[in-house]
């Protein structure tokens, strides 16, 4: 596994693509395929990964921010955000 700060998508098309021998295009189907079922199943809410672990949908409120350098504040609006819990297999793994 190569040690990439910031994994992209075609990262995994890569990685995909030398581990299986698929096609690069196969590989790009299959990975934008797997993102388009994850974000059909977000838009009904929490997502559920057996095994791997759970997507949740939080709602943040609305809020005072401050720009650092000119000390100027702003209001950054409400706003959806997602959070991923790693299951305890994987965390298991991971320690």
């Amino acid at each position: 596994m190569t040690n990439i700060k910031n994994y992209t998508k075609n990262n995994f098309i890569e990685q995909l693509h030398k581990k299986t021998g698929f096609s690069k295009n196969l590989s790009k189907k299959l990975i934008n395929d797997l993102l388009i079922i994850l974000k059909q199943n977000l838009l009904k809410g929490n997502f559920v990964l057996k095994n791997i672990g759970v997507f949740k949908i939080i709602k943040k409120k609305q809020r005072i921010g401050r720009n650092p350098k000119t000390k100027e504040e702003f209001v950054i609006g409400a706003r959806k955000s997602l959070t991923f819990s790693p299951s305890k297999k994987i965390s298991n793994f991971l320690n």
